[in-house]
């Protein structure tokens, strides 16, 4: 799959989406492959399909015109799932399995590959640099740009994780020459929080265990602390990186509720562990320093449940 207009040359109907939970990287890749598509095939008609993204994103172009109620029943004649499997796909699973065409480009190393055209990079640090590669340099325009620098430097963490490569760097220079705000961009979507994101952190931070002689750090946060600090799931997702910048922790593990009796639990490690080893074991994925999986049972349930897992790693 090197030529994406090809695939879609004679469609009519356009869709596209990524992960539940979207964060920079998803975000970023949907909307420059939609505003790609929309540039160059201007009798086709292009929806995107995610679930409602954080505040710190909005000012992209073009984010009002994601569906985040999934409204249109149509049968797509190409379908593109980004930075996910299918399995991620939430709601637009279903639009996904019927398209005619299904394309699936990610860079996460469990991704095993789907659909009639499928580009898995998992040595690549993000799906927007996947995709950059796919898309001619002369079609790039500030609006594309400024989509594909969100998820480079959302899941590269600015380019200080591990997954940044010499060429993370050389694309993201020029993605600048497009005369991008990159700094602006950096400080409101990667660094600044909100008061209850704020405040949540702070919360997490003070109630943090110190685990294996200070080399893991487990925090939480129960449905009922969400509701005395009045904060969701939205505001929750930088927690488990400041767990990872405590000085000595290889293993930064961050667990919420997500509904009663479903535990998420995030988890940022360090360069001597594997964290796909302890996501996968419960049916989670995601990339080697940083990943997800979702535990069944109370806190104090998942955590046995975890335990044993981490020892492994770590005891």
């Amino acid at each position: 799959m090197t030529d994406i207009l090809k695939l879609c040359e004679h469609a009519e109907y356009i869709g596209i989406s990524g992960h539940i939970r979207p964060d920079g990287d998803c975000v970023g890749s949907c909307m420059a492959l939609y505003h790609y598509l929309t540039k160059k095939l201007k009798d086709a008609h292009v929806f995107v399909y995610l679930e409602k993204a954080a505040l710190v994103f909005t000012h992209i172009a073009g984010i009002d015109e994601i569906d985040t109620e999934y409204k249109p029943a149509l049968r797509y004649d190409v379908f593109f799932c980004l930075d996910t499997e299918p399995a991620r796909l939430g709601k637009a699973e279903s639009l996904y399995r019927s398209a005619a065409v299904k394309v699936n480009i990610d860079h996460h190393q469990t991704n095993p590959g789907d659909g009639d055209f499928s580009l898995v990079r998992p040595e690549v640090g993000s799906c927007a640099e996947v995709l950059y590669e796919l898309l001619p340099q002369e079609d790039i325009d500030e609006k594309i740009a400024l989509a594909l620098y969100l998820g480079i430097i959302h899941d590269t963490g600015v380019f200080q994780y591990s997954n940044t490569r010499p060429e993370t760097l050389r694309i993201a220079s020029r993605l600048m020459e497009r005369h991008i705000d990159f700094s602006r961009l950096i400080q409101e979507s990667f660094y600044q929080k909100s008061w209850k994101e704020a405040r949540a952190t702070a919360y997490v931070l003070l109630h943090t265990e110190s685990l294996f002689d200070g080399r893991a750090a487990l925090g939480h946060m129960t449905l009922k602390e969400m509701r005395d600090l009045d904060v969701s799931t939205g505001d929750l997702s930088g927690i488990v990186s400041e767990l990872r910048n405590i000085a000595g922790v290889e293993c930064a593990v961050f667990m919420y509720e997500l509904v009663t009796g479903v535990c998420r639990v995030s988890l940022r490690t360090g360069e001597n562990i594997d964290a796909t080893k302890i996501a996968e074991r419960f049916d989670g994925g995601g990339h080697i320093r940083a990943a997800g999986c979702n535990i069944k049972g109370t806190y104090a349930q998942a955590c046995e449940r975890l335990m044993p897992v981490l020892t492994e790693l770590l005891g």
